[in-house]
């Protein structure tokens, strides 16, 4: 217990240092604004501001683009409840009871609601962090080749199969992305792969450039000519509006507490994430609610706990990624690529080599969240008046800035040709439905997979069986395989029911 606190005290003293403070407080404030504008999101602002971090400490590079994820999920919020545009997929459901809410003259009471339930349940995502990342981090340093592997499939399989799209495209786009994860200098021998010499691919694809080309790019042309402006006035909210009745009070703050716990348990697991805990969250208010016609006419029940379940589920995202080098979903991805830009490796020695970034990066989770909670609630007229400007004027800066950001990473006009090639591709896998996700998943996983599967089989001197016969590697692998089983059972079962509605919607019109 005494080396806990003293840990903590060590988180602290970075975090609450002039340079901590900084970085973080510009972090939160940039994920708050790319948040309420539709269209952004947390991921493209990170793979564009990641070049900017290359001259700064690893430490505070990551307190920073830690700060952009978790913000942008308070600004998330913002624009679900005053435009029913969800600013992040995570904040989606808020739509469904912060919208009604503002139109029944309710919007600063839900946006009030939407802040405080944050800081809720990012407090206890951060506690959790704190307490049991060591755990885990201790059991992975008896994690050897085989077992690394077997938990990076496990890792793929989950954030793939367990989406919402179909079990076939995802597990396509895996091995789309292992496929991309070739492209370089191989790790082992030192002969170049698919490069077809091009100089800048030697040391693999650009990692931004496809990140923004293929989430970024197609999202802003998306919603380029279909976003709307708020017509709720800055004046309309004040603070004495923002102060919640005792019986909105007495149903806000138990589902809160539901919601922050759903996210901290899926928080952790990888492949789940924040948008899942938040559907929960709002799944299990509804059920256990004595008044569930209220749902979807502006309950605050349908506010507080998605809002505190997908913040909770940000902070334990954290837990695998740096414990495990195991990215819960695509954001994780890029944090885990931007710490091995710095030079970190993710994995369990992150705990013991780099104590500073690990106990420094949960300290400022707790700064940073509270910064959100002091800036937002004086600050929400500004960003109403923000969501009055036209998205038209917007969208062409924004672009410009996404192409200044993937040029200055290399300064290549490779780069760009990337960039705009993924965007493309992205705007075809939007209209296919091809999720993303599991795409650049396995371009950051698949040299590390690689790796460790090579490694094992060094040691091993050839034989595959080893990573069938050691214990935790076959549950890991055991694990994967029902999933896949399942996740294809389940699209088939609803493939068939889908037959058999529409054969039967064929005879009665017979």
């Amino acid at each position: 217990m005494s080396d806990f606190f003293a840990n903590l005290s060590l988180g602290f003293s970075v975090a609450l240092s002039a340079a901590g403070l900084g970085w973080c407080f510009i972090g939160v404030a940039l994920g708050t604004f790319v948040g309420v504008l539709p269209g952004i999101g947390a991921l493209a602002a990170i793979a564009l501001l990641l070049p900017l971090t290359f001259g700064l400490e690893p430490t505070y590079a990551l307190i920073m683009l830690a700060g952009i994820y978790y913000g942008s999920n308070y600004g998330g919020g913002i624009a679900s409840i005053l435009l029913n545009l969800p600013g992040t997929p995570t904040s989606a459901v808020t739509c469904i009871d912060g919208y009604p809410m503002a139109r029944n003259g309710r919007a600063g009471v839900a946006l009030f609601t939407t802040a405080t339930a944050s800081f809720f349940g990012s407090a206890i995502g951060m506690i959790i962090m704190a307490i049991f990342s060591p755990m885990l981090a201790a059991a992975a340093l008896r994690f050897s080749a085989p077992e690394y592997f077997s938990l990076m499939v496990l890792g793929l399989v989950a954030a793939a199969m367990l989406g919402s799209g179909s079990p076939f495209r995802a597990l396509a786009m895996i091995f789309f992305g292992l496929i991309l994860g070739l492209v370089g200098r191989d790790l082992t021998s030192g002969l170049l792969r698919f490069t077809y010499g091009v100089d800048e691919l030697y040391e693999g694809l650009p990692l931004v450039a496809i990140a923004l080309g293929i989430f970024g790019l197609p999202e802003i042309i998306r919603n380029a000519g279909h976003l709307q402006r708020s017509r709720i006035r800055s004046k309309d909210i004040t603070f004495a509006s923002m102060i919640p009745t005792r019986d909105e009070v007495k149903r806000a703050v138990p589902a809160a507490i539901r919601g922050t716990g759903l996210g901290a348990f899926f928080g952790a697991l990888p492949g789940t994430g924040g948008l899942l805990a938040s559907f929960m969250s709002y799944a299990l208010e509804k059920k256990v609610s004595k008044h569930p016609e209220r749902f979807g006419k502006g309950a605050i029940e349908g506010v507080a706990g998605p809002e505190a379940a997908n913040n909770s589920a940000v902070q334990t995202a954290f837990i695998p990624t740096l414990t495990l080098g195991i990215p819960g979903d695509v954001i994780m991805a890029i944090m885990m690529g931007a710490m091995i830009i710095h030079g970190i490796q993710p994995g369990a020695q992150v705990l013991t080599s780099h104590p500073d970034l690990f106990w420094g990066l949960t300290a400022s989770f707790l700064v940073g969240n509270l910064m959100l909670l002091i800036l937002n609630i004086p600050l929400i007229g500004m960003w109403v008046r923000i969501l009055s400007i036209p998205y038209s004027v917007l969208y062409p800066f924004i672009i410009a800035f996404i192409c200044i950001g993937v040029y200055s990473v290399n300064g290549s006009v490779v780069d760009l040709g990337v960039l705009l090639f993924f965007g493309l591709l992205g705007c075809v896998m939007q209209y296919l439905k091809f999720e993303p996700a599991p795409l650049v998943l396995g371009l950051i996983l698949g040299p590390m997979l690689e790796q460790n599967l090579r490694r094992g089989l060094q040691l091993y001197r050839g034989d595959y069986t080893e990573f069938l016969t050691r214990p935790i590697s076959a549950t890991f692998l055991l694990i994967s395989l029902f999933i896949i089983v399942w996740s294809f059972w389940g699209a088939m079962k609803t493939r068939r029911m889908r037959r058999q509605m529409r054969a039967a919607e064929e005879q009665a019109a017979e």
